[in-house]
C-alpha cells in the first residue's frame, strides 16, 4: 500500500472512531463473515466487498465476503438464518431471497420475516428496460408492438420468478399488456441473446446491462426506479412516461440471525451509515446505479416486509408459479 493512500486511510478512520456516535455499540467478537448469494464479480458481491472493506479497516478485526451461490441466493440465506446471533455471520440480503422468494416457494426453510435481524438498507438498483439492436427504442413503440402482437414480442429474464421476471410482470399488469416470456438460467445468457437479436427486450439490473449500453451493444429504454439513477440520467423512467409509481428495483442490505443483541446491531448499522457516506463509497455505488441506501435498522425491517407484500400481490395476480 502507497504511504499516502495508508495514512488518508488510517485518517479517515480515526476520524469515524473519535465521533461519539461512532463509538456506541458493541463489536462482534470476528472474524466477521458476509455471505453472498451470488458468484464473486456480480453486483451483490461488488457491493458487499466495497463494505466488507471499509468496516475490515474501521474495526481492526478481519470481515470476508463468503461466496455461497446457488437457487438464488437461497442457500446462502439458509446459512445465514441458522447462524449463531452474534454479529459474526452477516448476510448481503438481495431482493430475491428477501422479498420475492416467499410468496414463490411455500418451503424455504426459512422465514425472512422471523429469522433475521435487520441491519441497513445498501442500496436500490433500478434494472433498465432493453431493447436488441433490431427493435424499437422509445417505450411508445415498445407498447404498440405489445398491443397489436400480444403474447409474441419476447422478453429474456435470468428465471421464471427472478426480479428481472417480476418488473415484466409488474410492467403487463401496469400497461395492460401481454408479453412472451422467455426464462434463461442467468443474466449473461440473456444479454448474449438480446444482442444477437434473439429476443426483443429484456428488464436488467443496471450492473449488468451497463456495459452492453454504454457499448452500443443493446438500446436503453427506460429504468425502473421511481427516480432517474444518476448513472443514466438520460434514461427516463418507466414512472414518468405514463405509470406513475412503478417501481421495480433491485435492492442490496445487510442483515444477520434474528435474535442479535440490539446495541450489535446498533452499532453495525451506524458503521455501515458512516460507511455509505463516504466520497469514495457514494461514487462506487453512483456507478452501479446503487443509491437510497442508509438510515435504521427499523427503515429497512420496513421497507423489506413492504417489498415482500408488494410481490406478493403480483405474483398471486399473475399466477406466477415456480418448481419447488
Amino acid at each position: 500500500m502507497h504511504r499516502r493512500h495508508f495514512l488518508s486511510t488510517v485518517a479517515a478512520a480515526g476520524a469515524l472512531c473519535a465521533n461519539p456516535a461512532f463509538a456506541q455499540g458493541k463489536l462482534p467478537s470476528g472474524p466477521v463473515r458476509i455471505l453472498v448469494g451470488f458468484s464473486a464479480g456480480g453486483g451483490t458481491d461488488i457491493l458487499a466487498r466495497i463494505i466488507a472493506n471499509k468496516l475490515n479497516v474501521l474495526w481492526g478485526i478481519p470481515v470476508i465476503v463468503e461466496n455461497k451461490a446457488g437457487a438464488a441466493g437461497l442457500i446462502a440465506a439458509a446459512e445465514a438464518a441458522k447462524a449463531a446471533p452474534d454479529g459474526n455471520t452477516l448476510l448481503m440480503g438481495h431482493i430475491n431471497a428477501l422479498g420475492i422468494a416467499p410468496a414463490l416457494y411455500p418451503k424455504l426453510g426459512f422465514s425472512p420475516d422471523r429469522d433475521f435481524a435487520a441491519i441497513a438498507l445498501v442500496g436500490q438498483t433500478p434494472q433498465v428496460l432493453v431493447a436488441s439492436p433490431k427493435s424499437a427504442a422509445t417505450l411508445p413503440a415498445l407498447l404498440e408492438q405489445l398491443k397489436k402482437k400480444p403474447g409474441e414480442v419476447s422478453f429474456g429474464s435470468s428465471g421464471t420468478g427472478s426480479a428481472q421476471h417480476l418488473a415484466l410482470a409488474l410492467f403487463e399488469q401496469s400497461a395492460n399488456v401481454s408479453a412472451l416470456h422467455v426464462p434463461y438460467r442467468g443474466a449473461a445468457n440473456v444479454m448474449t441473446d438480446l444482442v444477437g437479436s434473439q429476443i426483443d427486450y429484456a428488464f436488467e439490473g443496471m450492473t449488468t446491462a451497463s456495459p452492453f449500453i454504454k457499448g452500443g451493444k443493446v438500446k436503453a429504454i427506460a429504468q425502473t426506479g421511481l427516480k432517474r439513477a444518476k448513472a443514466f440520467a438520460d434514461v427516463p423512467t418507466v414512472a414518468e412516461q405514463g405509470y406513475p409509481g412503478f417501481n421495480a428495483s433491485i435492492w442490496f442490505g445487510l442483515v444477520g440471525p434474528a435474535r442479535m443483541p440490539a446495541d450489535v446491531v446498533a452499532r453495525i448499522n451506524n458503521d455501515v451509515n458512516q460507511v455509505l457516506k463516504m466520497p469514495d463509497v457514494v461514487s462506487r455505488l453512483e456507478e452501479f446505479g446503487a443509491e437510497d441506501g442508509g438510515g435504521t435498522p427499523q427503515r429497512f425491517d420496513a421497507f423489506m416486509r413492504d417489498e415482500r407484500a408488494k410481490w406478493a400481490r403480483l405474483i398471486q395476480a399473475r399466477g406466477i408459479k415456480v418448481d419447488a
